[in-house]
């Protein structure tokens, strides 16, 4: 029997009129605008995109190759590192991310070796030709390449089979860190030098990182990111034409590298926009368009260290997105890393993060799924456009060395990052775990005990070394690493050379830290100086009027590590202040219906200060009623879009100066 069913030619057929007749309904008068919002560079994001038919899906990697799954190392010992490098190897990971102790991502561990017998030790038994390998050493890269190239050549290994990314990223470092050389000509021609040295040993090493890590982690936003990642790239193309190397070869010895959060449209876009800005770089430098392997890494900034269970949904969230996007490298963070050095089992979540990705949901198996989808090749647009303009503007400054001098990068970065704070702090843009539905009797995760390496002792010595030029002073470190130099031999020695040390410094952290110093200083309070963190909430009429913004309040209470008491139907004024001195708490917080407060809050603060209430909140807005509510002693309004932090800080502070007072009178009694 044929099938007679016709259906839709598409899955919804009711056209964008339609949609928005139904959200009119839905708002119920109040202006279509509060479904419009921004990014974090001022960028427009519409509630409804239509589909794109002027976009056809691309190539982001090669035909049927899966993205290569990345493993962060960072434990200090050598030999320790080397088995949980072996244990990842075997669990699937294709690559490493290897971050030694002067790493500006190592946040407080890393690995510490200090001479060839300390490589050997973190690469035993391991098959370098077969993995992706990528390290940073902050200011020890110069060593650390020696010494693994050094290692290369000891094990007879053919340089060209090993695929080394290198993190000399020098405009992220001196960024963060405030310090120049005067004249950076002085660093280049070690980076030169260091470049040639590899080509010539026939290692295909790409050394100069464009690093997006260090501009996220200080509060750039995803446009400004873009922009000064394709700035220092840029920087790094203009350093190597002082090489000997051919130009179609320039972009063969730099490295791409940003950011995954759990923005996932903001993350796809990123992934994508990166390379057609990229594109547009070599187009306008005149250089072939040879694709430049992407590599992101989850976000260091998202992750929290309460709750730190919820990073593992934040993880899989920015690496789905960076799938999508196309990188052709990933590496999820431990979920534990904010907490401390993770173990074994937290790194084993991170890789089975991506595994699961590309075995049981084939992701890389589809090519450019967010090809045509309006909300992503529309970001995609925005992030290109308002790079590429930020791009402009820096390079019209004389390129990113001369804007971080002048403060533009540094005045960017902050002002994105204030507007940042304020979202956190007023919970518009709520972490949660933390600044929503905060787990105060939540257990501590595992972590490791980060023991600092043993390293040997030994005085730094000034070997003859040749000055850097052609590839002589790298090739000439290397054979010191194979003779046994120690890691202090081996360095560039700018130390004595003129710095700038006037420039400003990125201020780096993690979106959380705020309330989780809250929840610290809370649990110092009462451990270390027995004073109880807590509020009574001073429950105003029925169940039913109060319950709502009872349960808001104590939440929100709870994310500054405040423990709240009540609420409670009460019978009387009487049994509500009988209540409250019951308690213990000198702090107290009313809670009910706007109704409710217009009748009983005026007479109940009243009551709740003659009671003893040392510090006195509403939860809810004054409205017209403020002169009257501060009368009565109310000194706050928590609701919706008030600076939690602010309010959460000022109790805290006034029960430590309630109860130090208290504490002075008694010792003056006794």
């Amino acid at each position: 029997m044929p099938n007679s069913f016709s259906g839709p030619d598409r899955f919804y057929a009711a056209d964008e009129d339609a949609w928005w007749g139904a959200v009119d309904k839905a708002l119920k008068g109040a202006p279509r605008q509060k479904l419009f919002a921004t990014t974090g560079d001022g960028l427009d994001i519409a509630p409804l995109y239509g589909r794109r038919t002027d976009r056809p899906a691309i190539a982001l990697r090669p035909p049927q190759q899966d993205w290569s799954v990345v493993q962060r190392i960072d434990i200090p010992d050598a030999r320790a590192a080397n088995g949980q490098i072996l244990e990842d190897l075997e669990g699937g990971a294709a690559g490493l991310d290897l971050v030694f102790s002067n790493a500006a991502a190592a946040y407080g561990n890393g690995i510490q070796i200090d001479d060839l017998a300390g490589m050997e030790a973190l690469f035993a038994n391991v098959q370098l030709d077969l993995i992706d390998l990528r390290f940073d050493a902050g200011r020890e890269n110069i060593e650390i390449l020696a010494l693994l190239l050094g290692y290369l050549e000891k094990k007879q290994l053919d340089p060209a089979s090993v695929r080394i990314t290198a993190g000399f990223d020098p405009y992220g470092w001196i960024a963060a860190n405030g310090v120049a050389l005067i004249d950076m000509e002085d660093a280049f021609r070690h980076f030169r030098d260091a470049i040639v040295s590899a080509h010539d040993f026939g290692s295909p090493l790409r050394m100069m990182k464009a690093d997006g890590r260090v501009w996220h982690e200080a509060g750039a936003p995803a446009a400004l990111e873009l922009a000064l990642v394709l700035s220092s790239a840029t920087a790094h193309l203009r350093m190597l034409e002082g090489t000997r190397l051919a130009p179609e070869a320039w972009s063969e010895r730099i490295s791409l590298s940003v950011i995954a959060d759990a923005d996932q449209i903001g993350t796809i876009a990123k992934a994508r926009a990166i390379r057609a800005l990229w594109s547009n770089v070599l187009d306008g430098a005149g250089l072939p368009k040879t694709p430049m392997p992407v590599h992101m890494s989850t976000s260091y900034r998202m992750l929290t260290r309460r709750d730190p269970w919820v990073n593992l949904l934040r993880n899989t969230v920015a690496a789905f997105a960076a799938g999508v996007g196309g990188a052709d490298s990933i590496c999820v963070l431990p979920h534990t890393l904010a907490v401390g050095l993770p173990d074994g089992f937290a790194r084993r979540l991170a890789r089975n993060t991506q595994s699961i990705l590309l075995e049981e949901s084939n992701l890389a198996k589809v090519t450019d799924p967010a090809a045509g989808s309006g909300a992503i090749e529309d970001r995609t647009d925005k992030f290109c456009e308002a790079a590429w303009g930020l791009f402009q503007e820096i390079e019209a400054t004389g390129g990113l060395m001369e804007a971080i001098r002048q403060g533009l990068v540094h005045r960017r970065i902050d002002a994105a990052r204030n507007e940042s704070a304020r979202d956190v702090a007023r919970r518009k843009r709520p972490i949660t775990g933390v600044s929503e539905f905060p787990d105060l009797s939540e257990k501590t995760v595992a972590v490791l005990t980060a023991k600092p390496a043993d390293l040997a002792g030994f005085a730094p010595s000034s070997p003859d070394l040749p000055a850097p030029g052609d590839g002589e002073r790298l090739t000439a470190l290397r054979k010191l690493a194979l003779q046994g130099g120690h890691l202090h031999d081996l360095g560039m020695r700018l130390d004595k050379l003129p710095r700038d040390t006037g420039l400003p410094k990125l201020v780096r952290g993690r979106l959380s830290e705020p309330f989780e110093d809250l929840r610290s200083s809370a649990e110092d309070l009462e451990l270390r100086k027995a004073i109880v963190p807590k509020v009574f909430l001073a429950s105003l009429g029925s169940a039913a009027q109060f319950a709502a913004r009872a349960s808001w309040a104590a939440n929100a209470f709870a994310t500054g590590g405040l423990k709240t008491v009540g609420p409670a139907v009460h019978a009387s004024l009487d049994d509500l202040v009988r209540a409250f001195k019951d308690s213990g708490a000198v702090v107290a917080c009313l809670v009910s219906s706007d109704e409710v407060y217009d009748d009983q809050a005026v007479a109940a603060a009243q009551a709740l200060r003659s009671a003893g209430a040392r510090h006195l909140l509403l939860a809810g807005r004054p409205g017209p009623h403020e002169a009257a509510y501060s009368g009565a002693g109310i000194a706050g309004y928590l609701h919706a879009g008030c600076d939690l932090l602010a309010l959460l800080r000022d109790v805290q502070q006034k029960l430590e100066e309630i109860h130090g007072a208290e504490f002075s009178n008694l010792e003056v009694q006794q």
